[in-house]
């Protein structure tokens, strides 16, 4: 049997010996970090086994170069934030550079956090820098700074992916998100990036050097926009589409969300959205949880009666619930400070909401790549006995219960789990998603 590529993605042959071993290709085994002597955690799921990748490896960094904005967003969580901001200094870039090159395989860097990295001065400095590495790179955008000439510079350096945040499909509905951004710029950028990509391919490349990625957030006031933007997204060229629901930071953003029911669920696979799902094509689109009803219905079913291939947050192979992104991915993040944590959402301190819930969620650190290198702040005994313990998960089930006290906060939680406690994590129940 041969390796193949199906609708879930790669089918890759490994041998048994004949002890009993399983032998995985070598690539495979050196992309995931698997070692002899390494230690990995086995689930059992529906007719399979799943290999999660072991906590000590670093796949992916997300670098937040700023957590300054040129925009005034309805969902931003600088409604409600009270923390300084700034740009990553030459000094804590070089510390993380530095850093990388002890890494092998050299992780992902991922340009993004809580900013807009565009309006970091030195950002396409930054991203050739690490691209001269030799590691791949990524960047997300609002792409209102995305001009012409900042495009083909990116273009020329050879950044893998880059995102862009496109939320309404029509100027009065983005502008009511995006305050402060005009629709007819933004496509007018990702119109010059159809173009340069043309230039700078082969002829008829099926996999051009440059992709261009499209984040959707949705919510009660967009979601009719949904496959227009996805419309919008094919016609720029657009290789990936993710969709995420809206965090909901402020008690407007609360009454916003489409997940309400999602989050009481069990039965977590829609086997009718399923059979819409054709593998083998072009565009990679990720939805996450969210509620299929009077709200929703036709927009995702528009979006989903395409010939796409879409990769569901409710898995028909394994839970949406209890897995985080971030340790699954082999993540972490760094803020512009040089502060390093296991995941975005523990980068900052921030207030949001889970259903009636208030929460106020404090950040956790590591330590600073100023002080430590980044080996030894990845391999640190406490941060890697957390990425175990979250690999578990278990943690309660925040996002059901009635709520308690101990919700208030990720101080702790009812299972005797100390700070950070995880069980209200929306990237960990699916519905939060992050490229």
């Amino acid at each position: 049997m041969d390796n193949k590529t199906t609708s879930y993605g790669k089918e890759i042959l490994a041998q048994v010996d004949l002890d009993g071993h399983i032998i995985l290709p070598p690539e495979l085994a050196a992309r995931y970090g698997i070692k002899p002597g390494a230690s990995i955690c086995v689930n059992e799921v529906t007719n399979g086994i799943y290999l999660c990748r072991p906590p000590t490896q670093l796949a992916k960094l997300y670098l937040e170069p700023t957590s300054l904005c040129n925009l005034n967003c309805r969902t931003c969580i600088r409604n409600i934030w009270n923390e300084p901001m700034g740009n990553m200094s030459d000094a804590v870039f070089n510390r993380v550079l530095d850093g990388l090159k002890a890494f092998k395989p050299l992780p992902k860097i991922f340009f993004g956090g809580l900013g807009e990295p565009l309006l970091h001065p030195k950002i396409r400095e930054m991203v050739a820098r690490v691209k001269a590495l030799g590691a791949p790179v990524e960047l997300i955008t609002n792409g209102t700074l995305l001009t012409p000439d900042v495009m083909d510079e990116l273009l020329a350096i050879g950044i893998d992916v880059i995102w862009v945040s496109i939320d309404g499909a029509r100027p009065e509905s983005y502008a009511d998100i995006r305050l402060g951004a005009e629709l007819p710029k933004v496509l007018e950028n990702l119109t010059h990036f159809r173009k340069s990509q043309f230039r700078l391919d082969p002829p008829f490349s099926r996999l051009p050097r440059t992709q261009l990625g499209i984040v959707f957030v949705a919510m009660k006031r967009n979601i009719a926009d949904l496959p227009a933007v996805y419309k919008i997204a094919l016609k720029m060229g657009a290789k990936r589409f993710m969709v995420t629901n809206v965090l909901p930071y402020t008690s407007e953003l609360r009454d916003e969300v489409l997940f309400y029911y999602k989050l009481g669920e069990t039965c977590l696979f829609d086997p009718e959205l399923a059979g819409s799902m054709r593998p083998f094509l072009s565009t990679h689109i990720h939805l996450p949880r969210i509620d299929i009803d009077e709200t929703t219905s036709a927009y995702i079913r528009a979006l989903v009666d395409k010939n796409v291939n879409i990769t569901w947050a409710d898995s028909i192979f394994r839970s949406a619930q209890n897995r985080c992104p971030f340790i699954e991915s082999g993540a972490g993040a760094i803020r512009w400070d040089g502060n390093f944590s296991p995941c975005l959402p523990l980068l900052h301190n921030q207030v949001s909401f889970l259903n009636d819930w208030e929460r106020s969620l404090q950040g956790w650190s590591i330590g600073n790549v100023l002080e430590n290198n980044l080996v030894d702040l990845w391999h640190n005994p406490e941060h890697i006995a957390f990425r175990e313990r979250v690999q578990v998960f278990d943690f309660p089930p925040c996002q059901i219960c009635g709520g308690c006290y101990m919700l208030d906060s990720n101080q702790e939680d009812c299972f005797n789990n100390p700070f950070p406690a995880c069980g209200g994590c929306l990237w960990a129940q699916g519905v939060i998603r992050c490229p």
